[in-house]
């Protein structure tokens, strides 16, 4: 860490995003020099210029797209080449520190602002696109023109129309030459929770106020879409029963997860009646339902990735395997029709083949939902990990075996073919040593044994040997990091389902209506009309999902308010001497914590206010209005909490005198 003074960046509240990560590039590179642990940059002598400029933001800097800024500069220090002292990582893991420090000093309402603050697209870069007859991009900052993919309201207002091109100015640790890099196309159109996937960003997603924005989107506490109609806009919002309607709930992450495995269920379902069947001659009827559910699952998968954006979407765990599910199945069904127009057999049974291998991936895909158990989700990162690091030795396995393959094989040319030479190889490799030394005097007699000692010992001895302690300290690491690892896989597994901008949404298989009724009408009928439509469509054959997710909520509502007061009575029957029972303090909680969407949006009003950071120049949006609370309501709210804390505290000076 550089002993000199490092001047802050300065930043107006209307100011580029590219302006702002070039900025902060060039505070990150003067401030650290020298590479640091996590603890080194918390500490008092190294991380001072980080707490002077997280100080100088909460108090100072007011755009709503910092975190952001901070975010994509942690995955541009993350995609440089690496250096041997590693500063590039100490830069990354700086601005991550810096963005959850920032944040921890707002209160709540802000932190989901600035979370969920989405960099707009740049007006000068939209152009019409005639799919949907909005203009391009993932985000539209007009409501005039309602469609599938409509922007939050009032943030292009926050910041102007980004420049196409803001080159990101970053010296290198040696100070010998600099680099101009964009980053603004990267990550347009995506808020800071996605961003932070993308730049890998385990440490800012691991912090309690973050987490407890995502615990907030997979409940169903935060959503974005309220109404169903043809003006409906994406906002932030806080979930109210009252305003809301029911079919909106469909977009939430933990209802969107669980039916996402009922379509898997029948997927495996119909996947084993159709090889049980297994018809050569003639596609049947349950044959039929299968191909609609794998074309289904292709589209939906489409729209996801479209939804996503390739970069988010690789960070997700499960997209290969849903990848895989779709190219086994489109391999099935392109055999299939073959083998049924040739009539020719063999295909036939070829494609059945094909579709048996779709087990290997479809099973462990419906128990995708285990991820969110802490135990589970943190085995899928070592397992990702061990696996890429198996590959990378694998490399070496390979230039071996190809080396005594073509010795053994020229020596034994006379004895084995160039197949069963190399299914003997593959044996002794696995562990059948035996069988190398029995065949080893058929190869040669003079340089076979000799040659056949020597693969015996490096593969089931020193390849094996090293493999093994190769893949334990690839677990030993990522179990070192097993909590940001496991919330990493959670968040990235909740932000893949609501990243989505389509208000409706249809769940597959349902999703083959739009796509067969409405992408048609689309070329002749207005987009309003189109949308009006789908909205008919998905209220009538939604309506089941619905109806179960109101079920749902109103049995887990009614358990709560039931335990709720069994607590409160429990608490107030008996207690240790001195102090009151587990059971009351649990009443006290449920009692000062209301459970309503409208008490809820109270509670994310602000806590910690700073003299020179006015309402006014915080994040403005339509989507904090929506979690703005009057100074009357705040009046009688506070009110309300001290005449409870009143009550409380007579309550237990009775339970401690008595």
């Amino acid at each position: 860490m550089s002993e000199t003074v490092v001047e802050l960046p300065t930043f107006e509240d209307n100011e580029a995003f590219g302006s702002i990560v070039r900025k902060l590039s060039y505070f990150f590179v003067t401030a650290i020099e020298t590479p640091h642990t996590f603890e080194d940059l918390r500490s008092s002598v190294v991380g001072r210029p980080l707490r002077q400029l997280v100080k100088y933001l909460t108090v100072e800097v007011h755009h709503p797209a910092i975190v952001s800024a901070l975010l994509a500069l942690k995955s541009h220090f993350a995609s440089l080449d690496a250096d041997d002292r590693g500063i590039n990582d100490t830069r990354g893991l700086a601005c991550e520190i810096v963005a959850w420090r920032f944040l921890a000093h707002l209160s709540e309402r802000e932190v989901i602002d600035y979370l969920l603050y989405f960099l707009p697209h740049p007006a000068a870069e939209e152009i019409a696109d005639p799919e949907n007859g909005q203009a391009n991009g993932r985000h539209s900052n007009s409501a005039d023109d309602p469609d599938e993919q409509t922007h939050l309201l009032s943030r292009a207002a926050t910041i102007p129309a980004t420049p196409a091109a803001v080159p990101l100015h970053f010296g290198t640790y040696a100070g010998d030459q600099e680099d101009e890099i964009d980053l603004t196309p990267l990550f347009l159109g995506k808020n800071a929770l996605e961003i932070a996937a993308i730049a890998d960003a385990k440490t800012f997603l691991s912090q309690r106020g973050i987490q407890n924005v995502i615990n907030g989107i997979w409940r169903g506490d935060i959503v974005f879409w309220e109404s169903m109609s043809v003006h409906s806009t994406k906002k932030v919002r806080l979930y109210n029963k009252k305003r809301a309607d029911p079919y909106c709930r469909l977009r939430v992450p933990k209802y969107l997860k669980v039916f996402q495995a009922l379509f898997f269920a029948s997927f495996l379902a119909l996947y084993y009646a159709v090889l049980i069947q297994r018809d050569s001659e003639k596609i049947v009827p349950v044959e039929i339902l299968l191909l609609l559910w794998i074309v289904a699952f292709a589209y939906d998968e489409f729209g996801e990735l479209q939804d996503m954006g390739a970069l988010l979407y690789v960070t997700d765990f499960w997209s290969i395997w849903d990848l895989g599910i779709i190219c086994v199945g489109v391999a099935y069904l392109v055999a299939r029709f073959i083998g049924v127009a040739k009539k020719d057999g063999q295909i036939v049974e070829l494609s059945f083949d094909i579709l048996s291998l779709e087990a290997l991936l479809l099973v462990p895909r419906i128990f995708s939902l285990l991820s969110l158990n802490p135990f589970f989700g943190t085995l899928i990162p070592c397992l990702k990990q061990m696996t890429k690091d198996f590959l990378k030795f694998l490399s070496l396995v390979v230039i071996l075996y190809l080396g005594f393959f073509t010795t053994f094989t020229l020596l034994a040319r006379d004895q084995f073919t160039l197949r069963e030479m190399s299914w003997v190889l593959i044996k002794v490799f696995f562990g059948s040593s035996y069988l190398g030394f029995d065949v080893a005097k058929k190869i040669s007699p003079i340089l076979g044994p000799a040659l056949m000692l020597i693969f015996v010992c490096m593969t089931n001895i020193l390849l094996v040997t090293s493999l093994i302690s190769l893949l334990s300290n690839s677990l030993s690491k990522v179990m070192e990091h097993a909590r940001e690892e496991y919330l990493f896989i959670y968040s990235v597994y909740v932000l893949e389902a609501a990243s989505s901008d389509r208000l409706t949404y249809y769940y597959p298989p349902l999703n083959l209506i739009p796509l067969v009724l409405f992408r048609p009408l689309r070329l002749i009928m207005p987009a309003e009309k189109v949308r009006s439509a789908r909205i008919v469509v998905l209220k009538i054959t939604h309506a089941p999902f619905v109806l179960a997710i109101w079920a749902y909520e109103s049995a887990h509502r009614s358990l709560s308010g039931r335990m709720r007061s069994s607590s409160i009575k429990l608490g107030g029957a008996r207690g240790p001497s001195g102090g009151p029972a587990p059971s009351l303090k649990r009443s006290i909680s449920a009692s000062v914590v209301p459970s309503t969407a409208a008490t809820k949006r109270d509670l994310l009003a602000p806590r910690v206010v700073y003299p020179s950071r006015s309402a006014q120049q915080r994040p403005t949006s339509q989507q904090s209005s929506n979690v703005d609370a009057p100074p009357e309501d705040l009046r009688v709210m506070v009110e309300k909490l001290s005449s409870q804390v009143s009550e409380l505290a007579s309550m237990l000076a009775r339970q401690q005198s008595s």
